[in-house]
C-alpha cells in the first residue's frame, strides 16, 4: 500500500508541525495563523522537492496519551483539507500522542493517503503513562470507513521506554504480520535524535524475514550531515527539525535547508 503512494524509492515526508491548537495550554488565539503557518510549511515542502508531508499536533503538549478531544479532532481535519486542497502530494497524519482512530478518521474524511501510530502494537512507558497498541480496533476501523489509508507503525517510539523486554527483532516481525502494519518507523531517544544504526539494521533484517514486505522509514534526526549514509539503508524518511530554521523543531520550514536535503538524498538514489 505504501509503495502506491511515492514516485520515488527513497521517499522524503516532511513534517508539517502545528503550533498549539485551541484549548491547548499554548494556544495564542489566533486559528488564522495556525493554518497560515501549515500550509505554508507544506507548500514550502512540496515546491522544493518532498515526496509528502505529515500533519501532527505538536504544539500541544502535556499531550492527551490515547483519546484527544473532539475539538482537537475537528481543527486538525479543517487544517488537513486545506492542506490536501493546496499541494498535490500524499499527506499523512499523527495525532499526538497515540489516537490512531482519530487520525485514521482525519485522514480518511480529509483527503489523507497514510496515518503515522506511535504505539501500534505492544506497550510502551511514556510521559503520559502507559500506552498500549490498539492495532485491532484501528484496523478495523480503517475496514469500517473503507479508508484507503496506510498505517505507519513506530518500532521502540521515542520519548517512551518498552514495557518489558522483547527483542527488537520480534516486535518488528510481529508488528507486520500480527499487527498488519504498511510501513515500520525506526527513530531515536528523541525529537531530532538519530535512530541506532544497529536498530535500524535489526528491524531492516526483520522486515526481510517476515512474511510481509513493508518499507522502513526512519522517523527522526534525520540531518544533512547524515542523510545519504542513513538513507542508503532504510527505504525512506520522516524530517522535521532538520528542515526548520536554526534547525528547531518549533520554528517554520526553510526552503533552503529542503532543498539541501533532497540534493543529498538522492545522490545516493
Amino acid at each position: 500500500m505504501v509503495s502506491q503512494l511515492f514516485d520515488t524509492n527513497t521517499p522524503l515526508v516532511g513534517m508539517v508541525h502545528l503550533p498549539s491548537l485551541p484549548g491547548a495550554p499554548g494556544y495564542d488565539g489566533s486559528r488564522e495563523e495556525i493554518r497560515a503557518h501549515a500550509l505554508a510549511d507544506a507548500r514550502t515542502l512540496v515546491a522544493n522537492g518532498f515526496d509528502s508531508v505529515l500533519i501532527e499536533n505538536f504544539g500541544d503538549a502535556p499531550f492527551y496519551p490515547e483519546d484527544v478531544p473532539k475539538h482537537v479532532v475537528a481543527e486538525m481535519t479543517a487544517i488537513t483539507r486545506e492542506i490536501a486542497l493546496a499541494v498535490d502530494a500524499p499527506l499523512g497524519v499523527n495525532v499526538l500522542r497515540n489516537d490512531a482512530e482519530a487520525a485514521l478518521a482525519i485522514a480518511a474524511g480529509a483527503g489523507g493517503s497514510f496515518i503515522r501510530v506511535n504505539v501500534h502494537t505492544g506497550a510502551q512507558v511514556t510521559d503520559q503513562g502507559l500506552l498500549s497498541g490498539d492495532a485491532h480496533k484501528t484496523l478495523r476501523l480503517r475496514e469500517q470507513l473503507d479508508a484507503d489509508v496506510a498505517i505507519l507503525a513506530d518500532i521502540d517510539v521515542k520519548h517512551a521506554s518498552p514495557l518489558g523486554t522483547r527483542e527488537l527483532a520480534a516486535v518488528a516481525r510481529e508488528t507486520i504480520d500480527r499487527g498488519l502494519a504498511d510501513g515500520l518507523v525506526v527513530s531515536g531517544p528523541e525529537t531530532g535524535k538519530p535512530a541506532d544504526t544497529e536498530d535500524l539494521r535489526t528491524v531492516l533484517a526483520a522486515r526481510d524475514e517476515a512474511d510481509r514486505d513493508v518499507p522502513v522509514f526512519l522517523g527522526s534526526g534525520v540531518t544533512l550531515s547524515n542523510a545519504a549514509t542513513l538513507l542508503d539503508r532504510a527505504d525512506g524518511a520522516i524530517v522535521g527539525t532538520a528542515l526548520k530554521h536554526k534547525e528547531e523543531t518549533e520554528q517554520r520550514v526553510d526552503a533552503e535547508r529542503v532543498t539541501d536535503m533532497v540534493d543529498a538524498v538522492r545522490s545516493v538514489e
